[in-house]
């Protein structure tokens, strides 16, 4: 009778930490914060997880857009400050 308590247990943590961990964009059925509590009754829970809620296998996260690095203000106004600081110390060398 332990030995169900702990595979039921060890199930639950598996499940909870799986939906907690699984994008947003990509769990079926039910909003994650409902599969938290969907998953909370031993054995049926962590089933329905597994069989509606969990993302279908080969399913790919969608990756973040990446611009160009001249879309980067930042990145940019740090090339203008480095070139003007090699402009510099190349003008006067004694500078160092």
């Amino acid at each position: 009778m332990v030995l169900l308590y702990g595979v039921s247990l060890v199930l639950l943590v598996v499940c909870v930490v799986d939906v907690v961990r699984t994008p947003r964009e990509q769990v079926r059925t039910l909003p994650k914060p409902l599969w938290l509590l969907v998953v909370l009754p031993p054995v049926f829970g962590p089933a329905a997880w597994f069989l509606a809620g969990r993302p279908a296998r080969g399913a790919v996260a969608p990756r973040a857009e990446r611009g160009a690095p001249d879309d980067d203000e930042d990145f940019l106004r740090e090339l203008r400050r480095r070139a003007d600081e090699q402009r510099r110390r190349a003008r006067d060398p004694r500078d160092d």
